[in-house]
């Protein structure tokens, strides 16, 4: 596996890459992100894994600063599965002020952009950016950032990007909790307490499957369950799988999705739900 920090050395090692597959990530990296890897092996010959902790994704109260940057051990677990990283400096990726950027859908605005103003502006700048410093064939996302999945997506789409969005399913832990670096944040009580987001989804999927359509009440259940027991709801949604927009009785294939605070961190989680 090779290292490299900067956009010439990387471009020189890809020039005689076959297929690439990209899996961009902010690096502290759990079995999650390695399964994302490993579901890029499948796709081509030449994995890419760049580690970089985006500023222009984090607000002015966020935790950009605290992020934790992990790269000897990250680097570590990516022996044997990854061939390349790709972990350049602020100043690598943004050599100038970046004062271009990638205006997302409407869509970026609802949902955790109703909750972080710009957020999927500055991923969406940042993943334009390095798809065109890595030139992938394709990339795979995760389907525990839904909405993210959904932007890049549209941005592939609509920049007519000639790369394939391979998405990954939420990799979870044995009590199902999904797996994120800001579990980390965690105590261990709050570990315990975490899976209640999980299951809040989980109810609602069950209550939709045995012929439930009252949506708000659905959700304003969940909500209510996690803020008795001291959570603070950002969201809870059920939205149509595909677009995003939010469901309509008749439709068939969802998604419920939901974020919330467990003490000073912030948990996404959501499930994919088809009724017959």
């Amino acid at each position: 596996m090779e290292i490299h920090h900067t956009v010439p050395a990387l471009r020189q090692r890809l020039s005689w890459a076959t297929r690439v597959v990209f899996v961009p990530t902010m690096g502290n990296l759990h079995e999650g992100h390695l399964d994302l890897v490993r579901l890029a092996r499948k796709h081509g010959d030449c994995v890419v894994v760049s580690i970089f902790v985006n500023p222009l994704q984090f607000g002015p109260n966020e935790d950009y600063a605290q992020y934790p940057r992990t790269l000897d051990a990250d680097c570590a677990k990516l022996e044997g599965l990854a061939d390349v990283v790709f972990a350049p400096s602020v100043a690598d990726l943004y050599p100038v002020e970046q004062t271009m950027f990638v205006e997302p859908p409407p869509l970026a605005t609802e949902l955790c952009g109703e909750f972080r103003p710009g957020h999927f502006r500055g991923v969406a700048t940042v993943v334009l950016k390095l798809f065109n410093v890595v030139q992938p064939h394709a990339a795979v996302f995760g389907k525990k950032d839904y909405q993210q999945l959904a932007v890049i997506r549209a941005l592939a789409e609509q920049f007519n990007l000639p790369i394939e969005i391979v998405a990954a399913e939420t990799s979870r832990a044995p009590n199902h909790l999904a797996l994120s670096s800001r579990n980390g944040y965690l105590s261990e009580a709050e570990r315990g307490e975490a899976i209640r987001l999980f299951r809040n989804l989980a109810t609602i999927r069950e209550a939709l499957q045995s012929g439930s359509r009252d949506y708000a009440a659905l959700e304003q259940a969940a909500r209510g369950d996690l803020e008795s027991h001291g959570w603070r709801v950002d969201y809870l949604s059920l939205r149509n799988a595909a677009t995003l927009a939010p469901a309509a009785p008749e439709e068939r294939n969802l998604v419920v999705l939901g974020a919330a605070w467990l003490g000073k961190t912030r948990l996404i989680d959501n499930l994919e739900i088809a009724l017959a």
